[in-house]
């Protein structure tokens, strides 16, 4: 999907397809401490509602504080955990391995191994003994009932941007005025081809 800034139209937004796998990129005028300046992956995203995870908000705790809800043996792996969202929920993972998905949410392409959602503990253990990487681990998430987040996008709130695996892996607190931006050129210039953008934003 192409990066949009949507606002305006509410029959045109009741009418969207699924936005599954795109970023939802927080407007400079969301205010909200929960999701100010945030990078929000649509894990899912259907008429009952939408459940995503802020991939640029990581926190100071480790994996290995929260093993012992996962399992009995030890941790291997060293992995900050990052702040979902608002809403309480178990360990959630973001990684490339397609056999242990639960939610596929960006399919695999000719490119890329695609990325993948799960919760389930056997799979995650599986992760990370065998330090299997990339993958982002989360504790929180974000989550919208039914026609909330199309309101939301009506309003300006949010902004779409197209996702990848190299932006949720990659991301940090650099990541969200660089996308802004990449949307806002975009918006006004949807003919210009992305890889003219600098990633600096203070490159003309």
């Amino acid at each position: 999907m192409g990066v949009a800034a949507l606002g305006g139209n509410r029959a045109g937004i009741e009418r969207m397809q699924s936005l599954q796998g795109c970023l939802l990129v927080a407007g400079p005028n969301l205010l909200d401490p929960n999701f100010f300046h945030t990078l929000v992956l649509l894990v899912q995203h259907g008429e009952e509602g939408a459940l995503g995870l802020i991939i640029n908000r990581p926190t100071q705790a480790k994996l290995t504080e929260v093993w012992n809800q996962v399992s009995e043996g030890p941790c291997g792996m060293e992995a900050v955990l990052h702040q979902g969202g608002p809403c309480e929920g178990p360990l959630m993972v973001l990684h490339e391995e397609p056999e242990l998905s639960q939610v596929t949410v960006i399919p695999s392409s000719g490119v890329s191994p695609g990325l993948h959602f799960c919760t389930d503990e056997e799979k995650i253990r599986w992760l990370v003994e065998r330090a299997s990487m990339p993958s982002r681990f989360f504790v929180g998430y974000a989550g919208w009932t039914a026609g909330q987040l199309e309101q939301e996008l009506d309003s300006g709130s949010w902004l779409l941007a197209p996702a990848t695996s190299e932006v949720v892996f990659a991301s940090d607190d650099q990541t969200w005025s660089l996308v802004l931006r990449q949307v806002t050129v975009l918006s006004e210039y949807p003919h210009l081809n992305p890889k003219w953008i600098p990633a600096d934003p203070t490159v003309n």
